[in-house]
C-alpha cells in the first residue's frame, strides 16, 4: 500500500458489515411500520417502540456504516461526535426556550 492511500489506521468496513448494517435498519425500520399500519397497538406503545427502535437504529448506523468505535481511532471520531451532538442539542434546545418564553410573553391578557 502506497503512502497515498494509507488512512493512518483508520477502519473501513467490510462487505461483511455493510450488509449487517442494512439488514438491521431493515429491520428495524419494519417492525414500527407494521405496528403504525396494523392499528392494533396502543398509541403510547407505537410511540414508544418507535422512539426506542429509532435509537437503536441511530447506533447501527454509527458503527455500521460510519465505523464509530471506541478503537485508538476511532475514539476522536467519536469525541467529534458526542461534542457535534451535545452543541445541536444546545442550539436545538436554547432555541425552543427562547421561542416558547417570547411567546408567553406575548400572550393577550384578558
Amino acid at each position: 500500500m502506497s503512502a497515498a492511500h494509507d488512512n493512518a489506521g483508520a477502519g473501513h468496513g467490510s462487505l461483511g458489515s455493510y450488509a449487517i448494517g442494512f439488514v438491521l435498519s431493515v429491520i428495524l425500520t419494519a417492525i414500527p411500520f407494521f405496528m403504525v399500519m396494523n392499528g392494533s397497538f396502543s398509541r403510547s406503545a407505537t410511540i414508544l417502540t418507535m422512539v426506542v427502535l429509532g435509537l437503536v437504529q441511530v447506533v447501527v448506523h454509527l458503527v455500521c456504516f460510519l465505523h464509530m468505535n471506541m478503537s485508538s481511532e476511532g475514539r476522536w471520531n467519536v469525541m467529534a461526535f458526542i461534542f457535534t451532538a451535545i452543541i445541536i442539542l444546545l442550539v436545538v434546545g436554547l432555541s425552543l426556550w427562547i421561542i416558547f418564553s417570547a411567546d408567553a410573553l406575548m400572550m393577550p391578557m384578558h
